[in-house]
């Protein structure tokens, strides 16, 4: 945008949502532009949780290496030794491409409790600290859980204010706050989750699309069109309304990748078409070695469809 005779983009983004927001679709407005990584393929990891064996963090990072993974995602706050993580790491050259927060569903960010919601920002305080030493670009977060006792409007006010008082923190050590669509009865279409990443006006926060979790009610292509380059992160997994359907809610992510009703070419289509190249992570039950290696090949089948 020229400099001269024009809103700065601060100025923009307000004017522009407010506009838009007449029509409904103020989340449209200006896409955060600080998003995906771009190698020339979406990279493959897992979940630190996933890895199912025993042995050392070593022997994990190694094991993950030989099977072909480019990375692996941690929690944090966690209990391993710090020291051995980057040990692992710089070993095996296998990077942390980012945290997940693990206190976001205990101590939440919508919480009445201002004491609750404390804790929940020194959580993702540390979170941000710890994907910065790991190596890391992201903290995966849950911003908010909508509840009987918990209402629509409070969830959304109170966590933008708390996300928003780790800003600062995020900006200083370069560290994007990744918002993950989940279920958590909040942000439920693509144009509002759009919307409320917009409003922080800020690069340091964007979203964590998770595929197999938007199945439940819309379609994953539609999402990630919508969202664009405010994704910064995609987490791989299956979903099948069948078993929704007849074994209950929860029972949907009991089968395989490839095997649900993912629409993984046209996933990936999309994907492209936003022109996301960078990490995909599975977030499905993991185990040993061999286990391990069929969602490498999965995983595999999936980014070539």
């Amino acid at each position: 945008m020229p400099a001269a005779k024009t809103l700065d983009r601060r100025d923009f983004i307000k004017a522009a949502g407010t506009a838009a927001a007449a029509t409904g679709l103020a989340s449209l407005a200006l896409p955060v532009q600080a998003a995906a990584e771009s190698p020339k393929k979406m990279k493959k990891a897992v979940k630190w949780g996933m890895i199912q064996t025993d042995g050392s963090i070593l022997d994990k990072f190694k094991l993950l290496k030989e099977l072909g993974f480019d990375g692996v995602e941690m929690d944090a706050p966690n209990n391993l030794n710090k020291d051995e993580v980057l040990e692992a790491r710089d070993e095996t050259g296998l990077p942390i491409h980012g945290v997940v927060d693990s206190a976001h569903w205990k101590d939440t960010l919508s919480h009445p409790d201002p004491e609750v919601r404390a804790k929940g920002v020194a959580a993702l305080e540390q979170a941000l600290r710890d994907s910065k030493l790991y190596g890391g670009s992201t903290v995966l977060l849950v911003p908010a859980v909508v509840s009987k006792d918990v209402s629509y409007a409070d969830a959304y006010r109170r966590s933008q204010t708390e996300i928003k008082k780790a800003l600062p923190l995020a900006g200083e050590l370069e560290i994007k706050i990744a918002l993950e669509n989940v279920w958590n009865n909040f942000l439920l279409s693509p144009l509002e989750e759009a919307r409320y990443i917009d409003e922080f006006e800020s690069p340091q926060v964007g979203a964590y699309f998770d595929v197999g979790n938007v199945l439940r009610y819309g379609w994953p292509e539609q999402w990630i069109r919508v969202l664009d380059k405010r994704i910064l992160k995609v987490d791989i997994k299956e979903f099948s309304l069948k078993k929704m359907s007849d074994e209950g809610l929860r029972h949907g992510f009991q089968v395989e990748l490839l095997e649900g009703d993912c629409d993984w070419p046209a996933v990936m289509a999309a994907l492209r078409e936003i022109g996301y190249r960078g990490w995909g992570t599975a977030e499905i039950p993991g185990g040993g070695a061999d286990r391990l290696k069929q969602i490498a090949g999965l995983m595999d089948k999936i980014y070539a469809s």
